[in-house]
């Protein structure tokens, strides 16, 4: 970690907050003009005007980058991806190209189960690899903060198999990862017909041993039609909230099922996707504090309607964005494209899009008390991008604009 002083932005874009915004709150981004930014042993010191900075900061003492036409903001949080995985699925989105739905692939034997053969194939340093060079991409487009699961083991060795790697490449990458327990992704092929019977399996075996080696913050449930219903999803969440975990769900993706509703009345961190939620299931959600995490690369690629984040936002709910990066449904891992979706085809102000990219997916990990924005006392996670504004990053439609990444005071990424 080093001392490090940002001056001469054309703005810093600070995001101020240590929680959530909510509704209006999300258009409140407070941009500070001819801005400076001090990061002391990876803690943000200081932030404020250049003039005002170097009054109380002699440069000498830090590692100087002059940002003088660059934008400064919070480095971003990916707050929803599966990105420990083998295998790849080209061939199932040929067959979606052609018209094939998500869940006729499913029934086919595709989809999920496709990429648990190739995960539970694949050794750990095989799985390490992989993600770290997930991971190096991700910090190329400003990514300092991410949300991984597992899921594409479904069977206790696999599952855990995918979570230690996880905790492995937290250990020596510079993105932190907030782990996900997903091993109720799907129904297993051995399990064809006996949910229940995996059900079990994930609660008395899988679960305890995840709890155990402390490898998961987080527990998630695919709760979908043909997936997992409303009552074997509340079944599952209900264990996990006795061994402490804090609950995501996969709520209301291709069907509207009540997934939503489960939500708000577990008052989970997050529930994510949301293409098919119900008025009611969003007024729940904003009324229980839930966090919206919605994923429009991947409604796009699937050729889904997007979910309906200006109700959202205009019902009092807190939106975050995130890229579901997955080898199936979303095999993208772009925040441009990401943003250009969400603030063009979401009706997102460009505002409401950086608090869903910054402090709303720090809260949706449950971090928004130490990232997401430049506030003192928070991490030094930063990103500059190559203009002077960050009315950038929709206008240069579905391209990466990140000149520099920083992650706790130290430049891990440069375009070059």
């Amino acid at each position: 970690m080093k001392n490090l002083l940002i001056k001469n932005a054309s703005e810093v874009v600070t995001c101020s907050g240590n929680r959530a915004k909510f509704g209006k709150e999300m258009s409140e981004i407070n941009v500070i003009e001819n801005g400076s930014v001090v990061i002391k042993n990876g803690i943000i010191k200081a932030v404020g005007k250049t003039d005002d900075i170097l009054k109380d900061y002699d440069e000498k003492n830090y590692e100087v980058i002059d940002a003088t036409g660059k934008s400064v903001m919070p480095g971003f949080v990916d707050s929803h991806t599966h990105f420990v995985f083998g295998g790849y699925r080209a061939e199932e989105f040929s067959w979606r190209l052609r018209g094939d739905s998500y869940m006729d692939i499913m029934n086919r034997g595709g989809g999920i189960v496709n990429s648990v053969t190739a995960t539970r194939q694949a050794s750990e340093e095989e799985l390490i690899e992989l993600g770290k060079q997930r991971l190096d991409s991700m910090l190329s487009f400003g990514v300092t903060s991410v949300e991984g699961k597992s899921g594409y083991g479904l069977d206790k060795d696999t599952e855990l198999k995918q979570l230690r790697v996880m905790k492995k490449l937290n250990e020596i990458h510079p993105i932190d990862i907030s782990t996900t327990f997903l091993g109720a992704h799907a129904v297993p092929k051995e399990y064809k017909g006996k949910t229940d019977e995996f059900i079990d399996l994930l609660l008395e075996q899988v679960l305890p041993e995840v709890v155990k080696e402390n490898l998961a913050e987080f527990f998630d449930v695919f709760c979908e039609k043909g997936v997992f219903s409303v009552e074997e999803s509340r079944k599952m969440y209900l264990k996990a909230k006795e061994y402490g975990m804090k609950l995501k769900i996969h709520a209301d993706e291709i069907v509207q099922l009540g997934g939503s509703e489960l939500a708000a009345e577990m008052e989970m961190i997050s529930a994510d996707h949301l293409l098919h939620a119900s008025d009611e299931g969003i007024k729940a959600m904003a009324d229980k504090k839930v966090i919206n995490t919605l994923l429009p690369t991947t409604a796009f690629c699937i050729k889904e309607p997007f979910a309906r984040a200006r109700f959202m936002i205009d019902s009092g709910c807190a939106v975050a964005l995130a890229t579901d990066f997955n080898p199936g449904s979303n095999f993208t891992n772009s925040i441009p494209l990401m943003f250009a979706l969400a603030s063009i085809y979401m009706n997102m102000s460009i505002e409401e899009a950086v608090t869903a990219m910054t402090i709303n997916g720090a809260a949706a990990i449950d971090k928004a008390d130490k990232i997401g924005s430049i506030d003192v006392g928070k991490k030094g996670d930063i990103v500059i991008l190559k203009f002077p504004s960050y009315k950038f990053l929709p206008y240069h439609t579905a391209v990466n604009i990140v000149e520099k990444t920083i992650k706790d005071g130290v430049v891990v990424w440069k375009n070059k």
